[in-house]
């Protein structure tokens, strides 16, 4: 069934369809669309759900901890400065094992105030435990968000997950979106019947306990653990999902990337903008290529290993930074790549920080750089694109 769907509208119907019992919400632009449709799915007999208005993110998902942890499918939804919020409690969801699902709205941090677009709020919750989907459209969010509930309740993971749109170019932005019948969905998603986690007063259980130093680290190893399962737990999903829904999904897409001698690395919706300058690029006889991350967490090791094998030079588009260093993406890229015998060189662009656009022109600059290095010039490992440079440094020595 078509549907014309704002991205937060294309994740609620994905909610809906997973026939959740509770969904806890606090509003936050851009995200509040969101709990808005679920509260009208929920109004209308829709959704035959507990929804719980509450007064901060951090007790939407405490809310969510305590109803996952009675047995019963949960999932709320938030952006930035609520997703902050919620930090502490993050934690906790993945520490229980709670397959708890949530809906960002990709926007920056404060200060100063933006509403808009990057990924620094997700980016900074990457070691709480959580799985990570990043979209590069709305069809693609009700679909990651769909194939998030699949991999989080399978017994070999049991982790929660998010599901990251781009603030505003995705949150607020129409498009058409096939929205499977609920049928479908039922078959592919089952019900939830966690083992671990529900009330029985004939099977007491203890969820939430104190640990000692004596088995603290064995309960973080079986998180570990459950995380690198989940590589393999997304790939027979993403075969699932096709099989059934006629579209395929991985944890990277690559674009010409087999001939390149520079290969561009995007999340999100820049991917799209990225593929259509890297055609032009092509045109003009220029071998770029480009890796587009869908999962982020866990991180794609072995895939970004063998999609860059080739590649002189890769330029990570980071939408985030990590104060101190450079982007997170790159890092672990760098990371990655750095005990091969023979690896490409690795660059690092911070790029659309709080909703600046991400244009083709830049993204031909980043190539175009690439390039350069390519041929032996020498470039900054970390570079700012499209960033008044003069206006910031003049500010900085007034502070001083």
């Amino acid at each position: 069934m078509k549907k014309v769907l704002k991205g937060n509208e294309a994740l609620a119907y994905a909610a809906k369809l997973a026939r959740p019992g509770v969904v806890a919400a606090y509003p936050i632009t851009p995200s509040t669309t969101f709990p808005e449709k679920i509260s009208e799915f929920v109004a209308n007999g829709e959704l035959d759900a507990e929804f719980i208005p509450v007064e901060s993110e951090h007790s939407a998902m405490s809310a969510c901890i305590g109803a996952a942890a009675t047995g019963v499918r949960t999932v709320t939804a938030t952006a930035s400065q609520g997703l902050a919020l919620m930090h502490e409690v993050l934690f906790i969801a993945s520490g229980m094992r709670l397959p708890i699902v949530l809906a960002i709205g990709n926007r920056a941090l404060s200060a100063p105030i933006n509403i808009w677009c990057d990924h620094q709020d997700t980016i900074s919750q990457r070691d709480t435990g959580w799985l990570q989907f990043y979209a590069e459209s709305n069809q693609e969010a009700l679909d990651l968000m769909l194939i998030a509930f699949k991999v989080a309740e399978d017994k070999r993971v049991l982790l929660p997950a998010m599901v990251g749109i781009d603030a505003f170019v995705l949150t607020h932005t129409m498009e058409p979106v096939d929205v499977p019948e609920q049928g479908e969905v039922d078959d592919f998603l089952g019900e939830y019947r966690p083992e671990h986690a529900y009330l029985d007063p004939e099977r007491p259980i203890t969820q939430g306990s104190f640990g000692y130093p004596e088995h603290y680290m064995e309960f973080k190893y079986g998180q570990w653990l459950a995380m690198e399962k989940a590589k393999r737990v997304i790939d027979e999903v993403f075969e699932e999902f096709a099989r059934r829904f006629g579209r395929k999904y991985s944890k990277i897409s690559t674009f010409g990337v087999e001939d390149a001698d520079v290969v561009l690395i995007t999340m999100g919706s820049m991917s799209g903008t990225a593929k259509e300058a890297i055609r032009k690029m092509r045109e003009d006889g220029l071998k770029v290529g480009l890796i587009k991350l869908t999962v982020y967490r866990p991180f794609p090791k072995e895939e970004m290993v063998e999609a860059v094998k080739n590649a002189k030079v890769v330029c990570v588009l980071d939408r985030n930074v990590s104060f101190g260093f450079g982007g997170a993406v790159y890092g672990e890229l760098a990371a990655v790549l750095n005990n091969l015998p023979e690896r490409p060189k690795v660059y690092d662009f911070i790029i659309g920080l709080g909703g600046r656009d991400v244009t083709r022109d830049d993204i031909r600059t980043v190539a175009e750089m690439g390039l350069k290095a390519a041929n032996g010039e020498s470039i900054p490992e970390i570079n700012w694109v499209n960033v008044d440079k003069e206006a910031v440094e003049k500010s900085e020595g007034v502070m001083r």
